[in-house]
């Protein structure tokens, strides 16, 4: 099994969101899984410029590390998103990756994937972002395993380590489980299925302008779009 570790923190793995990240890695590792870490503080990932590139033909215009990241995503068989609560949601360097997602959220490629959140703090309020972190990973069509979050106690450091980090440990191992035993998620499929209609009806409206989208919907899934009558002369 592949798993895709992202972490947003500027710090990288040497912050304290990457130590209780490693502490997941070493779950999934233990268990058999082939874990490759994507540090965004050593990429670059830009801002989302809102020009439809990725709905029209797929692909961002942007030169940076967004393709190469999502390739990644799409061929893995499980990811872990982790990020620091910055101001209540993810760190820039996450969340410019989020945004540049776009067609994923449209198309729904991962559905069939699970991932797998990492969140720390500073001083709390941590399932704010835990829930955002896992919204995204329903809608890009994933399902979520769990998630683990946690305030700190210092530099590298947690209150209630030992227990945390067994948790965080057990969490790996059930990401890793999640490639073999395939299980479902009673509560996140009404998200799931509302989302997809949701997604499914936006790109039938805008068939003739997101032509990549639309032929991946047709292409990839089961409840097809409708074609639309022609635009306006």
């Amino acid at each position: 099994m592949n798993i895709v570790a992202i972490i947003g923190s500027p710090h990288g793995i040497n912050g304290n969101t990457g130590r209780l990240l490693e502490e997941v890695i070493n779950g999934a590792s233990a268990s058999g899984a082939q874990v490759e870490l994507i540090d965004l503080s050593r990429m670059k990932v830009q801002p989302c410029v809102g020009c439809d590139a990725c709905h029209k033909i797929g692909s961002c215009h942007l030169k940076d590390d967004f393709e190469g990241i999502k390739d990644k995503l799409l061929t893995c068989d499980g990811f872990i998103l982790a990020s620091p609560n910055y101001i209540f949601s993810v760190s820039a360097q996450l969340k410019a990756l989020f945004d540049r997602c776009c067609s994923l959220v449209h198309c729904l490629p991962l559905e069939g994937k699970y991932g797998a959140v990492v969140e720390t703090s500073g001083g709390g309020e941590d399932e704010e972002v835990i829930r955002y972190m896992e919204r995204f990973i329903n809608s890009i069509g994933a399902q979520s395993v769990g998630a683990i979050g946690s305030n700190m106690a210092g530099s590298r450091s947690f209150p209630g380590e030992e227990a945390l980090f067994a948790k965080a440990r057990e969490l790996g191992a059930e990401l890793f489980r999640s490639f073999r035993e395939k299980p479902h998620f009673p509560d996140q499929a009404g998200y799931r299925a509302s989302f997809k209609t949701r997604m499914k009806r936006l790109v039938e409206l805008y068939q003739h302008e997101w032509t990549y989208e639309y032929q991946y919907w047709q292409q990839h899934h089961a409840d097809t779009v409708q074609p639309a009558p022609p635009p306006a002369e």
